[in-house]
């Protein structure tokens, strides 16, 4: 296969598995019939926009009210639909997401709450526990993005720093009826962690969220310390306020990457699915996977159809230097290093959202001549690497995969082609 067939067939691949995900497409079928009296319709993330969109596709008009990514809002005709910052918060989201608790405060036991939940929403609902305030609350998701905490991890402290997530958004839409529809973009599915998990019940606890800190030296102000030392407003799975909330995860990563794997085998191809929820440090999963197609190139008979790996996830980077490299960039230029110009291996690792780490940008895509063409320019790969600036190293080689707006967001997307 040419170097222009490899790199359709990989975005062909990567688009269908964005596609099988995309609400308009995916969500209806997980939708019950609009119940009776007031409907309220809420949500936060990157796809819950389009969420809300598919919603009215299939109820009409609905009261309520979705705060998604700067870029990313649909058009509804009742639901309001908010713009805030993403990764880190900002003043749009706090006082969208005080005027969502506003909305639930009106709610009875005979209303019914649909809400829409994808990756992106712990910095889109903004509502600081204690004395946190807004930049404060800033200065520590940005430490976190940094730290190379996993995501879990990352969203137990979010929780106890906050009033609305670990079930505190649920709780406070009691007695009305919820259910929320959830688009997953973390290891294992675990509602809990989707969002950081605004109607799902927690068990974590303060001492948990410290630990955090700690392990993962995150620099914190005293405010936030002091949030930490008395008990939190973390909702416990068992509690009555939670008791009429129902949690549906109904798009999730393994779906999207079965999608691609379909493809790729119409096209006669061997495909390994490596899992959908790998996590670590992108360039140390990138040098186990150059490893792993290198030793099944050299196996492999010379009659034996290409080899598709693909997996999925959510991989972190630790910053030390002070380029713009989100994980998936870094993944590849990591892979690409790996690789060494091995002949007969392109790759793509993209998120889903179209947005790798603080970018506007999908990912990268590498082949074998990426380090020759990135030298015969004067770029010093392993450089670039150690500063972080994966996304600089790829645009200059024009090796970017820039989307846009994708309105969903399963998670990381990397697939490895052998030939």
């Amino acid at each position: 296969m040419n170097a222009p067939d490899a790199t359709d067939l990989l975005n062909r691949l990567f688009a269908r598995a964005v596609k099988v995900a995309d609400p308009m497409q995916s969500l209806a079928d997980h939708l019950p019939q609009k119940p009776e009296g007031r409907v309220v319709v809420i949500g936060a993330g990157k796809a819950s926009a389009r969420m809300a969109e598919a919603v009215e596709a299939e109820w009409g008009p609905c009261e309520g009210l979705v705060i998604t990514r700067y870029g990313y809002a649909r058009p509804c005709k009742g639901i309001r639909i908010v713009e805030a910052a993403h990764p880190v918060p900002d003043a749009a989201g706090m006082r969208a997401t005080q005027d969502m608790l506003n909305l639930l405060d009106s709610l009875g036991e005979g209303d019914f709450v649909l809400a829409l939940i994808s990756g992106g929403a712990s910095a889109l609902l903004v509502a600081p526990a204690g004395r946190i305030t807004l930049e404060e609350k800033q200065q520590v998701n940005a430490a976190l993005l940094a730290s190379g905490a996993p995501i879990d991890r990352m969203n137990v402290l979010r929780k106890h720093l906050s009033r609305v997530k670990g079930g505190q958004l649920a709780a406070a839409a009691w007695p009305a009826r919820m259910l929320a529809l959830m688009i997953s973009d973390v290891p294992d599915d675990d509602p809990a962690f989707i969002g950081s998990g605004p109607t799902v019940g927690d068990s974590s606890t303060a001492a948990d969220a410290r630990a955090v800190v700690v392990q993962w030296q995150v620099a914190v102000p005293e405010s936030v310390t002091a949030a930490l030392n008395v008990p939190t407003g973390v909702i416990p799975p068992d509690d009555p306020r939670l008791s009429r909330v129902t949690n549906v995860i109904y798009a999730a990563p393994s779906q999207s990457l079965e999608a691609a794997a379909e493809m790729a085998r119409a096209e006669g191809m061997d495909v390994r699915i490596l899992g959908d929820a790998l996590e670590g440090e992108a360039r140390d999963v990138a040098a186990d996977q150059a490893a792993l197609a290198l030793r099944m190139q050299a196996e492999r008979r010379p009659d034996a159809p290409p080899l598709l790996l693909l997996s999925g996830g959510e991989l972190t980077v630790t910053r030390t230097g002070d380029g713009i490299g989100g994980p998936n960039a870094e993944f590849c230029l990591a892979l690409a290093i790996a690789l060494d110009g091995a002949s007969g291996v392109h790759a793509l690792a993209c998120d889903t959202d179209g947005v790798d780490g603080a970018a506007e940008v999908a990912g990268a895509m590498v082949a074998p001549d990426t380090l020759a063409r990135a030298h015969a320019k004067g770029i010093d790969p392993a450089k670039a690497l150690a500063n972080n600036d994966a996304h600089s190293f790829f645009a200059a080689i024009n090796d970017q995969v820039i989307t846009g707006p994708t309105l969903t967001n399963v998670n990381d997307f990397r697939t490895i082609l052998v030939e």
